[in-house]
């Protein structure tokens, strides 16, 4: 095996940090600089408890109404001091500074927790599983679903149980203009699946880092570069997106370690994007130099992302 193979193969092992699974011990309430969190307990029906925590400005006044962003992989956008490899997006500082700047009105962000051990259920879309190869479907099942994929299951549990807890519970927008859905890796997928599947729940999408490559990363870089995962979501993407003029999605990639696994993928989604009418204003994709498969880099441009999810239109 090369020097090259090797880093790549052990990168693949280590560098997906969204990815690592949730202890089963919920991690201490998120301190943060600015507002509060509070944590919901939401019965998630067949799927895995988890915690939601929900950040609310230091201004929060119940007789305004507020935009609302989900956002996944919660455990992971608030405080790095809680967090299993102590960074964190920062998403409320990067909210809080876009609203303080003018570039977006007033927000709370909801964070849903990953499932644990069921993230790669949860969060890879079923309707591109659907068209993976029989092989490769029935492969991804065994080993990394435990038979059974979640990610409907998932977005039900946001749009039908979690979407209204929320509105009943706090004084927000209900309209899919002012509400958006966000995540990074295989957040990104799911985050484009639920725009798809639910354009009149979600006004805008962003995919930091898509994970197009679909597969485990602890499969290995072999693995990794495949063809079948990348076919399924751009088949997926193109019969299933709302066309365009209403909606906003974001985009993005980065250069270093296992992003460079997403160039000639994401360059494709995005002639794919073109084809079916998407532009700019409302369609957005960044290649971020130098930047990694982290919270850390995904914080250092959250600001622009949410500003470009939730401005005005």
């Amino acid at each position: 095996m090369t020097m090259r193979r090797r880093s790549l193969l052990a990168m693949s092992l280590t560098l997906p940090v969204a990815a690592r699974a949730v202890s089963d011990t919920p991690l201490p309430l998120p301190q943060v600089v600015t507002g509060r969190i509070e944590r919901l307990a939401i019965d998630s029906g067949s799927l895995p408890p988890r915690p939601v925590d929900v950040w609310l400005p230091a201004d929060y006044d119940p007789a305004r109404r507020y935009q609302v962003l989900y956002a996944h992989d919660g455990q992971m956008l608030f405080d790095a001091s809680t967090t299993w490899n102590r960074q964190a997006w920062q998403l409320h500082e990067a909210v809080a500074g876009a609203v303080r700047a003018g570039r977006m009105a007033d927000t709370i962000i909801v964070g849903v927790w990953n499932g644990g051990p069921r993230r790669y259920a949860e969060y890879y879309p079923r309707k591109m599983l659907d068209r993976l190869p029989d092989a490769l479907r029935a492969e991804y099942l065994a080993r990394a679903m435990d038979g059974r994929s979640d990610a409907d299951a998932y977005l039900r549990f946001l749009v039908e149980t979690l979407k209204p807890e929320i509105d009943h519970r706090y004084s927000t927008h209900r309209d899919a203009a002012r509400t958006a859905v966000m995540g990074s890796s295989m957040g990104g997928l799911i985050s484009l699946y639920a725009l798809a599947e639910h354009p009149q729940v979600f006004g805008a999408a962003a995919a930091l880092s898509t994970h197009w490559v679909g597969l485990p990363t602890a499969w290995g870089p072999d693995r990794l570069r495949n063809a079948a995962a990348p076919l399924a979501a751009f088949g997926y993407l193109q019969a299933a997106l709302p066309a365009p003029g209403r909606h906003r999605v974001y985009m993005d990639r980065g250069t270093t370690d296992l992003e460079a696994f997403y160039a000639p993928h994401q360059a494709f989604v995005d002639e794919l994007m073109h084809d079916l009418g998407w532009r700019a204003p409302n369609f957005v994709s960044r290649v971020v130099e130098g930047t990694g498969h982290n919270e850390r880099d995904w914080a250092a441009r959250a600001g622009e992302v949410v500003a470009f999810l939730l401005g005005p239109r």
